[in-house]
C-alpha cells in the first residue's frame, strides 16, 4: 500500500513511518522543512520525503491537491488542528484515497465524571483546542457515516519519548519542577494530589496507527484511544520520579490561589488544563476491535524522555538518574 503520512518527521510519525516500511508499505513523508527525525532509522533511506506548509497550502486551497499528487491509497494526517483544515482534505480525497486516518487527542474531553472514559463518551470540551478536535472526531465519523470518505480518528494521551518534554507531575512543562525533585525540595502540589494524566509512549501511537491502517474494515468510521494502559496520579509521579534520582518526593498540599501566586502564568494555566480535567481513557476498544497492546507504562515512558533530556544537556537535574 502507498501511504502518505502528513506530519511524518514529529514525535508519532519518527515512529510511524519505520514501522509502515518495515510492515512493507510503499511511505511518502510530508513535512513543512527538511529537518531531521527525532530519532535514526535506516527505513527512512527509503522513504519519499515531500516539502510542504500545510498552513500555507490550506490558506491557498491547494493542500489536498498536493497530497493526491502523491498518489496515496491511504493518508495518515497527524497535523490536522482545525475542522476547515479536516473538510478540505476530506473533499479532496473524497472518492480517491481508500482511507484517511487522523490524529486527534485526549483533549477532545472537558473535566472527568466517570472513569475510564470510553470513545465518545467524556464531557464537551471548554478550550478551542479541544472543541476543534471534538469537531473534527465528528466530522469524521459523520463522512463515514453518510457513505463518504473511510476514515478513523486515534486520540492519543500526553506523548511522551525522546527528543519529547513530558507534561511533568504538576501538569506543566515547568522544568524546576523536576530539578526540585531530584534535589529532594519540597514541590507544592495544587488541588488534592489524586489528580490523574494519562502518557503515552510515541512508539504505542504509532503501533495504533499501524493497526488501523492494517485493519481498515474493522477502523473505518471509529475513533480510538491510544494511552498506556494505566495512568498516573500526581502524587504517584511524584513519587516514582523523586526516586529516579534517589530521593523521596517532599509533596506540600496548596491551594490554586497559593500555586499561582508562586509560579508563571504559563505554568499555573498548563497545570490546571491538565489537572482539572483528571484524564484517564479506556483502551478496551483499541485492543479489542484492533489488537492494541502498549508496550510501555506510563512512568517507563516519561523515564525515558526525561532520559534523554539529561543526556541532550536539554535538562538540568541535581545528580545521575538512578534507574
Amino acid at each position: 500500500m502507498r501511504v502518505v503520512v502528513v506530519g511524518g518527521t514529529g514525535h508519532i510519525g519518527t515512529h510511524l513511518v519505520p514501522r509502515l516500511v518495515r510492515a512493507g508499505h510503499e511511505v511518502v513523508s510530508i513535512s513543512r522543512g527538511t529537518g531531521s527525525t527525532y530519532q535514526d532509522a535506516p527505513e527512512w533511506a527509503s522513504v519519499e520525503r515531500v516539502v510542504a506548509d500545510r498552513e500555507q497550502q490550506d490558506a491557498a486551497g491547494v493542500f489536498g491537491a498536493t497530497v493526491l499528487a502523491q498518489r496515496p491509497d491511504a493518508v495518515v494526517d497527524l497535523v490536522c488542528f482545525t475542522v476547515e483544515s479536516a473538510q478540505a482534505l476530506v473533499d479532496a480525497l473524497r472518492g480517491r484515497v481508500a482511507h484517511l486516518l487522523h490524529c486527534g487527542s485526549l483533549w477532545r474531553y472537558g473535566p472527568s465524571l466517570e472513569l475510564p472514559i470510553v470513545e465518545g463518551a467524556g464531557t464537551a470540551p471548554s478550550d478551542e483546542y479541544g472543541i476543534a478536535k471534538e469537531a473534527i472526531a465528528q466530522l469524521l465519523r459523520a463522512e463515514t457515516a453518510a457513505g463518504g470518505l473511510p476514515t478513523t480518528s486515534i486520540h492519543p494521551g500526553h506523548i511522551v519519548g525522546p527528543g519529547w518534554a513530558p507534561i511533568g507531575p504538576l501538569g506543566n512543562l515547568d522544568p524546576d519542577v523536576w530539578l526540585a525533585l531530584s534535589q529532594g525540595r519540597p514541590l507544592r502540589v495544587p488541588g488534592s494530589g489524586a489528580e490523574a494524566m494519562h502518557h503515552v509512549h510515541a512508539d504505542d501511537v504509532a503501533q495504533l496507527f499501524e493497526l488501523a491502517l492494517a485493519q481498515r474494515d474493522a477502523a473505518a468510521g471509529e475513533d480510538f484511544h491510544a494511552v498506556a494502559a494505566t495512568a498516573l496520579t500526581v502524587r504517584g509521579y511524584a513519587e516514582l520520579a523523586a526516586g529516579w534520582f534517589g530521593r523521596q518526593a517532599v509533596l506540600e498540599q496548596v491551594t490554586w490561589e497559593e500555586f499561582r501566586a508562586g509560579t508563571t502564568p504559563e505554568a499555573a494555566e498548563a497545570s490546571w488544563g491538565h489537572l482539572h480535567r483528571s484524564h484517564v481513557l479506556s483502551i478496551e476498544k483499541s485492543r479489542a476491535r484492533l489488537g492494541y497492546a502498549p508496550a510501555h507504562g506510563p512512568a517507563g515512558a516519561v523515564l525515558e524522555s526525561v532520559r534523554w533530556l539529561v543526556e541532550h544537556d536539554r535538562l538540568t537535574v541535581a545528580g545521575p538518574l538512578r534507574v
